[in-house]
């Protein structure tokens, strides 16, 4: 018989199997009954044991621990007053760094000369275009780069000096207006706002100083380095929440803001401004 003759007469469920493995011969095998479900049902829980039942029927009705007792909660002090205090501290003498025993070592012509080379050197780059949307990291690249060309060597500000320049350039003040005793109540609760926001909440203060009207969005939202209306529109919102100003509008929809405590106002100034007054631009008489 040959193998198809006995594959033809092979019943359901038997198979031949042949391979060294099993024989030499070809075998008969018969498969036994098995048990399949089909793939379209779905699975199903399986009932848990008693004693998990019980267990968890215990924790469930178990009645909850008693509560610690929690430490009544301090009020925050006033950030201001920490600001004053701070400031306070700092007037007390300290050991001088290298630059400030380097610029008390100067003559008053020669420091004034400074401080014009480095108003130079800042006016010259935030002339640059898109100098107002670059990070504050690489602006900063760049001032040491050229204040190295200018031959300042040891006497160039760090970081934190020159965010505090770059943010009084931006909001138009001068060295002579930086340093006077009204900014410096105003740089104190600037301090209070992220250093991005500092420069905004500075222009806007220079406004009302000088009864000038509130800058536009488009303004605002240039200063803080954004092109978003709606970013500028946040940031007044933040600064009113934080305590600082106060936003209203006149009949004609324009808005002026008022500064807490120190009683400025700017003038009504449209919110949809292109740009800021000619008189409130940032020019190189007032870096």
């Amino acid at each position: 018989m040959d193998g198809f003759t006995l594959i033809e007469r092979l019943e359901r469920g038997q198979f031949i199997a042949l391979g060294p493995a099993l024989s030499r011969r070809p075998l008969g095998l018969r498969i036994g009954p098995t048990d399949t479900q089909p793939r379209n049902t779905a699975p199903r829980l399986l009932p848990l044991p008693e004693a998990a039942l019980v267990d968890a029927r215990a924790i469930i009705l178990a009645a909850p621990p008693p509560e610690a007792g929690r430490p009544p909660r301090r009020p925050s002090p006033d950030l201001l007053s920490q600001l004053m205090a701070a400031k306070s501290a700092a007037k007390s003498p300290a050991p001088e760094s290298q630059p400030e025993a380097e610029e008390q070592s100067l003559s008053a012509e020669q420091l004034t000369e400074r401080r014009e080379r480095l108003d130079r050197i800042l006016r010259a780059i935030l002339a640059e275009p898109y100098a107002g949307f670059r990070a504050i990291g690489v602006l900063y690249q760049e001032f040491v780069v050229r204040c190295r060309i200018e031959g300042l060597g040891a006497a160039v500000p760090d970081l934190n000096e020159f965010r505090r320049m770059i943010t009084h350039a931006r909001a138009g003040l001068g060295t002579e207006l930086a340093e006077d005793d009204a900014w410096q109540e105003v740089s104190l609760r600037a301090s209070i706002l992220p250093d991005d926001m500092q420069g905004v909440f500075m222009m806007i203060a220079r406004a009302a100083k000088e009864g000038w009207p509130c800058p536009g969005d488009a303004a605002i939202a240039r200063a803080y380095g954004s092109h978003s209306l709606r970013r500028a529109q946040r940031l007044l919102s933040y600064m009113e929440e934080q305590g600082l100003i106060v936003c209203q509008l006149d009949g004609g929809g324009r808005r002026f803001v008022t500064l807490v405590e120190l009683a400025w106002a700017t003038a009504p100034g449209d919110p949809n401004a292109d740009d800021l007054p000619v008189e409130q631009a940032p020019s190189a008489a007032s870096i």
